[in-house]
């Protein structure tokens, strides 16, 4: 019997590899992660990325400042409001019309901004809660975005590339009966954020997946140029919509989530989730702000032109201009090169 016993220094260990992607169970091709295993250790990651590269700047070589705005929305097929808006400001600035924008066109691009956002961050706080097992979150996530996804197609007739926000103002002016519908989803949506905090926020399951897994200290999130929840969620009051105040969010009452390692590290997955549940809470008074403006000084009239600020020639002085936003993911820059003479950036 001694015969059978083994010496554990004698086995052999071996390394697999394994493909995460390229095709993820939520998305297109976003990456392929080539994962070196050791059981149930990751020892090492090999990134592949590249999966969704469209040739963008060459194509926006060849067309004008407007024609570009299409191919920006698909940047980010799930805030193409916030990647439009970004543009947008860019080339206003170049311009020089953009403390000219009406406070209309400005709180209308905030109010569709920030429902962009809860749209955005319900995907990613679904899709958290099914990679550990709890689907019924991803389908309670899913249909509130629905809801949202309703209104943006109402006020843009389009789904996801809305091709809304305009240089210089709107394609369109909100349709009748906007606000109202807005803020009476606003209002149910509300105790909806609740139930999903009792769904995976203190969700004892929950917490024992995410509390000190993925740690990102605040040092390594800023050497690695990280932004967004990503940054916030390791402890840094960094938001470009409080840094920059860019468009009228100086005008509005928000805070700023940050990860304080309230189930286990400060910078875990559960910090990082904690983060966008809470930005969903400050978006929403972020627009109920600007449904109450658009509802009472800012109230649409007859003679109001959403495109009465944009430019019959939009040729920029030559000029190098870089502009920054805060999307739901990150911060989104824009590096424009301008030569004076032509609508089409170099």
């Amino acid at each position: 019997m001694n015969n059978l016993k083994t010496d554990p220094s004698k086995l052999k260990n071996e390394e697999m590899i394994l493909n995460m992607g390229p095709q993820h169970p939520s998305m297109h091709g976003v990456l392929r992660l080539e994962l070196v295993t050791d059981g149930e250790t990751v020892k090492e990651c090999i990134p592949h990325i590249g999966y969704l590269h469209r040739c963008f700047e060459k194509h926006a070589e060849a067309l004008n400042y407007q024609q570009i705005i299409p191919f920006v929305d698909r940047m980010d097929y799930i805030s193409s409001m916030n990647n439009d808006h970004v543009f947008v400001m860019g080339v206003e600035k170049m311009l020089g019309i953009d403390q000219s924008i009406p406070k209309r066109v400005e709180y209308i691009r905030v109010l569709v901004c920030e429902l962009n956002r809860i749209a955005s961050h319900l995907i990613a706080i679904g899709t958290y809660g099914m990679d550990i097992g709890a689907v019924t979150p991803f389908f309670f996530c899913f249909k509130e975005r629905e809801h949202i996804l309703n209104l943006l197609e109402w006020a843009s007739g389009a789904r996801l590339l809305y091709n809304y926000i305009w240089i210089g103002g709107l394609f369109y002016d909100l349709p009748i009966g906007f606000e109202q519908r807005c803020s009476e989803f606003l209002t149910q949506f509300k105790p909806k954020m609740r139930e999903l905090d009792e769904l995976l926020t203190n969700n004892s399951i929950f917490i024992s997946r995410t509390q000190n897994i993925g740690v990102l200290p605040l040092d390594v999130a800023i050497n690695y140029g990280c932004s967004g929840p990503m940054l916030r969620g390791s402890g840094i009051n960094y938001d470009l919509r409080r840094i920059d105040g860019y468009s009228v969010y100086p005008e509005l009452d928000f805070e700023i989530p940050i990860g304080a390692g309230k189930m286990g590290t400060t910078g875990d997955c559960w910090d990082r989730f904690d983060v966008r549940v809470r930005e969903i809470s400050e978006s929403i008074k972020i627009a109920e702000q600007c449904i109450e403006r658009l509802t009472k000084e800012l109230k649409r009239s007859p003679e109001f032109d959403p495109r009465a600020k944009l430019p019959k020639k939009l040729i920029p002085k030559a000029q190098e201009f870089y502009c920054r936003g805060e999307m739901p993911k990150g911060e989104l820059g824009y590096y424009f090169i301008a030569d004076g003479k032509s609508d089409k950036p170099f």
